[in-house]
């Protein structure tokens, strides 16, 4: 089973997908999204999910360090509903506190300049996202 990570953003998306044991996780893309025009990319979401066959959907819940919940939470919950609506999918919320860091410090790691860093960066989350969660079911 086939289960698609994205990182949410206010301009882009960041989306991976593992592999069909639901081992690892691949980084696929970063669509451009405009949050604020409610543009969320869902055309090219559909057209990857019956690509890779997905059957299930983690989307990043960027909390407080100390817990709470602010406004990039609420904004990834209320993305979640709306997947859930449009795709009929399961959804799950998944806690992705330091995801963006640790992306960052492995393109660092792989000496990747900071311009390509800045075009990857997303989608490196989403996969940090995806195989955490991975991870967490084994």
């Amino acid at each position: 089973m086939r289960v698609m990570g994205l990182d949410l953003g206010t301009k882009t998306l960041g989306v991976a997908v593992s592999d069909e044991l639901g081992w690892t996780a691949q980084g696929l893309e970063t669509i451009k999204i405009d949050e604020e025009k409610g543009e969320f990319g869902f055309s090219r979401l559909s057209e990857l999910l019956y690509e890779y066959d997905v059957q299930k959907i983690v989307v990043g819940m960027p909390k407080n360090m100390n817990g709470t919940i602010g406004p990039r939470g609420e904004a990834s919950k209320k993305f979640a509903e709306r997947l859930r609506d449009q795709f009929n999918l399961p959804v799950v919320l998944w806690d992705e506190r330091l995801s963006t860091m640790t992306a960052e410090r492995l393109l660092i790691e792989a000496d990747v300049s900071r311009k390509k860093r800045r075009k990857v960066i997303d989608k490196m989350a989403a996969v940090v996202i995806l195989q955490n969660y991975l991870d967490s079911q084994k």
